[in-house]
């Protein structure tokens, strides 16, 4: 039977076996310990000074709020209405959460934790370990990246040092630590499983680290440090049976965080720009058929007109393998990439065209403006299609909100399933869609069969794509 070499097991051994100063050959501390009858506590390992150094910047947040309750769809019945009218009052409930926060300016009193930890709360008090118990108020939060910024008055504060977490590599020890429930802090020990984890449907923007340091149930929004107390994540969630821990658990690095931090504390909102490309991963058979010798990258697949790409000179069929000094691993690292930036930031790309190196500089757009989307391997149950906002001659422009089908190539799986230009897509799996990019990022999602609501003339009907 297989044993588990742990993190403290791995220190021992390393503490035990390794020969002590001014012992004999062959002998040890422990050997002379157990002759002695007594085991050395100062040399037996330990992350406890480790702990006790980051632990005061780990802070517990408990919420409460309001949200509000779905309405019986009887309601909604004409029947129903002849005697309440419109004016059927909406149903809240209260809402209590928990979860834990870290502590990253003890000067200004900000704390960095999740979105989804504070959403809908009206309420927010934090507690330090010395058992403090501060009221908080919420600066700004992000859903798409689930980084919300948080600040108290500061009073004796600690805060936790920043690491690099471009640095962080597959193997590298890491601990997690949490102030869940109220109860105290908790800490697990790990190492990272892996980097760049993009794909699992958690949030919009998607760079996790995955760890097998235990993020259980209100450690959301609790630090992940390396070895020297740096942090290094902000943990956010986990994959397992019943919201139970089995060593899948995911944070968002530091590097990402701190981007949107910052336009947090400094406006409040983030004001995503958009460079105004549709791109899809370079795969191997594309590398061939571009010329191209790297094995990572994103492919431009189209420009969008009059966009700051076009402007400085993309292409269609351009491969970005840079940006910004930082190599580009494939479409979804791209969308991240530019995800953090702030509208009227510089972006240098290095781009291969043609078997030959170019260097392009743009500046980031802003993402207010209409945009279109185009379905192509990423969403292959939709390819062939053009998405984009409901023009202004449609007939049913500002009478209905939602997607409008603005091309269907003949033939196409977008065209098999039965789409047809002019459609306007109100929902997709039952959720509402009012924008292109909300409609594909949803599709995406989606691992089965794809429902569609759409509008088509003076009718309706439900289009299931499978």
């Amino acid at each position: 039977m297989l044993r588990t070499l742990t993190l403290g097991t791995a220190f021992m051994l390393a503490v035990l076996f390794a020969p002590a100063a001014g012992l004999m050959p062959g002998t040890n501390a422990l050997t002379e310990s157990a002759q002695a009858g007594t085991i050395p506590t100062d040399e037996l390992p330990t992350l406890a000074p480790l702990v006790e150094q980051v632990s005061p910047a780990v802070v517990n947040i408990a919420t409460r709020g309001l949200v509000t309750v779905e309405q019986n769809p009887l309601l909604n019945d004409p029947f129903f209405k002849r005697f309440f009218g419109d004016n059927v009052p909406q149903q809240q409930r209260e809402t209590a959460s928990v979860g834990s926060g870290v502590i990253v300016d003890a000067v200004r009193g900000y704390i960095v934790t999740n979105s989804h930890v504070v959403a809908n709360a009206k309420e927010i008090v934090i507690t330090l370990t010395d058992r403090r118990r501060l009221p908080a108020e919420v600066v700004g939060s992000d859903p798409e990246t689930d980084i919300a910024v948080l600040k108290v008055k500061p009073d004796n504060l600690t805060e936790v040092q920043y690491a690099d977490s471009t640095a962080l590599r597959v193997g590298d020890y890491v601990i997690a630590l949490g102030n869940p429930f109220g109860l105290g802090q908790t800490v697990t020990s790990g190492i990272v499983s892996a980097v760049g984890r993009t794909g699992l449907g958690i949030e919009s923007y998607e760079d996790f680290i995955q760890t097998d340091a235990s993020i259980n149930p209100g450690n959301s929004g609790g630090a992940l440090v390396n070895l020297r107390g740096e942090l290094v994540g902000i943990n956010t969630a986990i994959i397992g049976p019943s919201g139970g821990n089995v060593g899948i658990g995911f944070a968002i690095p530091i590097n990402m965080a701190r981007k949107i931090m910052d336009q947090l504390i400094e406006h409040g909102q983030i004001e995503r720009g958009r460079i105004g490309v549709q791109i899809q991963d370079l795969t191997p058979e594309l590398a061939e058929a571009f010329g191209v010798e790297h094995d990572s990258g994103a492919v431009v697949s189209q420009v969008v007109p009059g966009s700051p790409a076009e402007e400085a000179g993309i292409k269609s069929g351009d491969v970005i393998i840079e940006m910004n000094n930082n190599p580009v691993m494939g479409s979804s690292d791209l969308r991240n990439k530019v995800g953090v930036l702030r509208v009227g930031d510089r972006v240098r790309v290095i781009v291969i065209r043609e078997g030959q190196q170019q260097e392009i500089v743009m500046r980031v757009g802003s993402r207010n403006e209409p945009e279109t989307a185009i379905a192509n391997d990423d969403v292959p149950k939709l390819k062939g299609a053009v998405f984009g906002p409901v023009p202004n001659d449609h007939p049913l422009h500002g009478e209905q909100e939602g997607v409008a089908v603005l091309q269907v190539v003949p033939g196409s799986a977008a065209a098999k399933a039965g789409l047809t230009p002019g459609d306007i897509i109100v929902s997709i799996n039952k959720k509402l869609v009012t924008s292109a990019d909300e409609m594909m990022e949803e599709a995406r999602r989606s691992n089965g069969a794809i429902l569609l609501n759409v509008r088509r003339g003076n009718g309706a009907l439900f289009v299931l794509i499978r």
